[in-house]
Order: structure tokens, then C-alpha cells, then sequence
């Protein structure tokens, strides 16, 4: 019984602990609520201050960015006033400018006006001055003019006749050199037969015995190798010689390089000499490359197209005057440089326009053209430097002297084919009229001595003194010129000059 009662008193006290403890736990749970329903209430009140002062800043932001705007705005309107302020003056100005300029155009026209009535007034005066002139003296103004140049005509007809006469000559001279210089060129190219020096060469034979092979039997091997060279075999009595004759110098010298190996071989026949020519053939053109190459390099003209070292080599061939033109060019081209260095001129461009100066005479009469334009045309075709071209296209004439390297490659082909000995029919014109000048001045009375110098260009007389007086000196200096002037041929002018000398000597004792 006690056992139940124990029992049931802690049953009991259990619930009532549990209930308690509930009701502890509810107001303990009421108290927190209220704490923090106050933290809320603080930090709500602390938010709303926050804002307002935000708020308070943000407006006075804002009233201070309005304000600078407005100042700037005011600026930029003030601005905006004083630049229409300018405008509207200057329109002010330029509408007085035009007014001034319309004013002035209307003076000029005035002026105008006036001059053209001035003009006409002169004009009207002058022609009565003039019907006034040819009413007292009794001729046309036409008629005055003739008679003017009748008289000028009279006058001075000696001196003209002179310096017409003077004129032909140069002229003359001028065309004659240019027709030879055509004529030889033409002759080179073409082939016309004029001199067997040019056109000819001999083969040397070790006995005329070789003579009857090379015919052959009813003449088979020479028509052969006529053939195939296209040459002319000459075989005539002239001991120890055959003759090759052909218009063009590098079919003959393949026919004698042919001809020369079918001797050292000694069987003749066709088919060997068809061998022969084609091995002299190639022989020819190596020579040709190789004296192509070797002028270039000896000059100093570098980077040539292959193209143009083959043509170049064919020169070697060619002959001007009895001149060599591949010697003749590469001799230019050495002038050309030591001028083209004096004058600080470009000396690559006057070198290689001097060796390439006659590229066009390489090349046979089927192509149409001077030497020149052919020579030009090679040089553009295969891309070389255009002041090359200029340089060289200029040397005759045929083009104008665009710049100095043109002028110095002509003045070297002149150097260069003008010297006593370059060429024959330089030197022969060039003694005769040495002879000439000396035989003139020698044939008038009381001369001593005379020397023709500067290649003809001045001749010096001394004279005897005690024989000739000074008044007569000056009188036969000018009878040596005329006499010169009407006989002889000469380019340009001939310096006389006369000297009397005088030497007194005495001796003291």
C-alpha cells in the first residue's frame, strides 16, 4: 500500500515538474521575444535616421551639381553670345569688303575702257603719222623696208656672203660625217661589198695540193661548205692562200674556223665538213659569251642580262672605220668614267651606256631601225636600268641629252673615234689638213716658219722680221684666213696667229 502511494506521490511530483517546467520555459521564451522585438525597434529608428541623413547629403549634391551646371550653362551661353556678336561683325566687314571690291572691279573696268580708247587714239596717230611720212617722202612703208634692207644688203654683203658661205660648209661637213657614219652602219649590217679588208679573210694552207680537196671532185666539197656557211670561197692562184668572202664577219670567221680544222684533220668531204661547221659554230658563240663577259668585267658594268653579254659579244666581230667597235666601246667606256668622275656625275650609268652605245650594231639588217633605236629597244626589252637607256640613246643625236651621263657617253665616242690613229679616215683628214693649213701659210712672202696645232684647229706663222713690218703682219694674218676659208674644209673655227720677233743685241767691251 505505502509502495502505491510512494508510486503514485513521484507520479504526481513528475507531473508537476513537467508542468512547471513548461511554464518556466513559456515566460523565459516571452521575455526573449520582447528583447528583441526592442533590438528591432533600435535598429529600425537607427535605419530611419541613417536615410534621412542620406537623404539629406544626396539633395545637397544634388543642389550643388545644379548649381554648377547652371554656372556653366550661363558660360556657354555668354559664349555662345560673343561668338554671334563676331559673326555679325564680321559679315558687317566683309559685306563693306565686297562693296569695296565692286566698287574697284567697276574703277578697273573704267580703266580699262579708257586704255582701249588711248590705244585706239595711238593707233589712229601712228597711222597718220605714218600716211603723214609716206605722203613726204613718197614711199609705202612696205617700200621704205626694202629699200631699208637694200641698203643693209649693200652694206654689209661681204660679211654675209661670208658667214652664208661659212654656214654651208659646216653644214656640208656635218652631213657628210652623218651619211659616212649611216653608210658604214648600213654597210656592217647589210653587207654591200666595198672594201676587201672588211669583208674578207684568208686561210693560210700548208700546200696548194689541199687546194683540189678542199673543191673536191667536180667542185662537191666547196659547195658544200659554202652551204653550210653561207660564205664565198675564193680559190685562185695566189700561192699558199684561200680567200673567204661574206658580208657578215662572224659567218666568215665560222667558216674559217672550219675551214682551219678540215685542213688540220685533212679528210674533207660532206659530212665531215657539215661536223666542222657546227663544231665552229659553237666554238663562235663560246668566243662570243666570253668576250661579252670579259668587256663587262673589264669595264666594271655589272648585273647585264645573259642576253645582253651575248649581243655585246657579237661586237667583236664588227669593225667601224678599220676600228674594232667592241675595243672601240670598251675604250668609251673608260672615258666615259674618269669624265663621269670628274664631273661627280653617276659613274656606273656613263660606263655601262658607253659599252652598250652600239649594242645595235651586233645585229644583222633584217631588224628595221638605226643602230640606236635597235640598240634601245634590246636594252628595254630585257629590263636594264632606264638611265642606261638615256644615256646611251643620245650618243647621235637621234634623242635629246636628258641628263649629263648622255652628254659624256657622246663626248667619249667623239674622244674615242676621233684620235689621230682610232680610225683610218680620221687620221688621213686629219694629216691633209695639217699639210694644207702649213702649205698656205708657208706660201706667202717673209714667212720663217708655221706650225698647224690643235689638230688643225690653230696654225702659228713666224716671219721675218726685218722683211715685214707689223701693219703687214696684221694684213697677212687676214690673207692667211681668207685663204683658208676659201679652199679648205674644216669643222668649227682656225685660230691664225702671227709672230714677229724682234731681237736687238750689242755687245759692251
Amino acid at each position: 500500500m505505502e509502495l502505491k502511494l510512494v508510486a503514485l506521490i513521484a507520479g504526481v511530483a513528475g507531473v508537476v515538474g513537467i508542468a512547471l517546467g513548461y511554464y518556466l520555459r513559456l515566460i523565459i521564451s516571452l521575455g526573449k521575444r520582447g528583447s528583441m522585438e526592442l533590438e528591432i525597434k533600435s535598429m529600425e529608428l537607427s535605419a530611419t535616421e541613417g536615410a534621412k541623413k542620406i537623404t539629406l547629403r544626396a539633395q545637397e549634391e544634388a543642389a550643388k551639381v545644379l548649381s554648377e551646371a547652371r554656372s556653366e550653362l550661363k558660360e556657354k551661353e555668354e559664349k555662345i553670345k560673343k561668338t554671334e556678336d563676331r559673326l555679325i561683325k564680321k559679315e558687317d566687314l566683309l559685306d563693306k569688303r565686297q562693296g569695296d571690291i565692286d566698287k574697284e572691279v567697276e574703277e578697273i573696268k573704267g580703266k580699262i575702257a579708257e586704255v582701249k580708247r588711248v590705244k585706239e587714239k595711238i593707233a589712229e596717230m601712228e597711222e597718220s603719222k605714218r600716211a603723214e611720212l609716206e605722203k613726204i617722202a613718197h614711199l609705202s612703208e612696205e617700200e621704205a623696208k626694202q629699200q631699208l634692207y637694200a641698203n643693209l644688203e649693200q652694206k654689209y654683203e661681204e660679211d654675209l656672203i661670208i658667214r652664208t658661205q661659212k654656214l654651208e660648209r659646216s653644214g656640208e661637213e656635218r652631213l657628210e660625217k652623218r651619211a659616212k657614219e649611216i653608210l658604214t652602219t648600213s654597210i656592217q649590217r647589210l653587207g654591200n661589198s666595198v672594201s676587201p679588208d672588211i669583208l674578207t679573210t684568208t686561210v693560210n694552207i700548208p700546200s696548194d695540193e689541199i687546194k683540189g680537196k678542199i673543191i673536191g671532185k667536180e667542185g662537191r666539197n666547196i659547195k658544200a661548205f659554202e652551204r653550210a656557211t653561207g660564205v664565198e670561197v675564193i680559190v685562185d692562184d695566189t700561192p699558199g692562200t684561200i680567200t673567204i668572202s661574206s658580208f657578215d664577219p662572224i659567218r666568215r670567221q665560222i667558216a674559217r674556223i672550219a675551214l682551219e680544222n678540215l685542213i688540220l684533220d685533212g679528210r674533207i668531204q660532206p659530212a665531215k665538213i657539215e661536223g666542222a661547221v657546227e663544231k665552229a659554230q659553237q666554238d663562235i658563240n663560246k668566243i662570243i659569251k666570253e668576250k661579252g663577259q670579259q668587256a663587262a668585267y673589264e669595264c666594271g658594268v655589272i648585273n647585264l642580262p645573259p642576253q645582253v653579254i651575248a649581243i655585246l659579244g657579237r661586237l667583236h666581230f664588227r669593225t667601224s672605220y678599220g676600228q674594232n667597235v667592241l675595243q672601240h666601246s670598251i675604250e668609251m667606256a673608260h672615258i666615259a668614267g674618269m669624265i663621269a668622275e670628274e664631273l661627280k656625275a653617276n659613274v656606273a650609268v656613263a660606263r655601262a651606256g658607253a659599252l652598250l652605245h652600239d649594242l645595235g650594231k651586233a645585229v644583222d639588217h633584217e631588224v628595221q631601225g638605226t643602230h640606236v633605236e635597235i640598240g634601245r629597244r634590246i636594252l628595254q626589252k630585257f629590263g636594264v636600268d632606264p638611265l642606261v637607256i638615256k644615256a646611251m640613246e643620245a650618243h647621235h643625236g637621234e634623242y635629246p641629252y636628258e641628263t649629263l651621263e648622255s652628254y659624256i657617253v657622246q663626248t667619249a665616242d667623239a674622244i674615242s673615234g676621233a684620235r689621230p690613229g682610232a680610225r683610218r679616215d680620221s687620221v688621213e683628214n686629219y694629216l691633209k689638213r695639217l699639210a694644207e693649213l702649213e702649205a698656205i701659210a708657208t706660201s706667202f712672202k717673209g714667212v720663217e716658219k708655221a706650225y698647224a696645232l690643235q689638230a688643225g684647229r690653230e696654225i702659228r706663222i713666224f716671219v721675218k722680221p726685218e722683211e715685214m713690218g707689223d701693219l703687214e703682219a696684221k694684213n697677212m694674218a687676214r690673207g692667211v684666213a681668207d685663204r683658208v676659208e676659201k679652199e679648205l674644209k674644216y669643222p668649227g673655227e682656225i685660230k691664225i696667229t702671227v709672230i714677229r720677233e724682234t731681237r736687238v743685241i750689242e755687245y759692251a767691251r
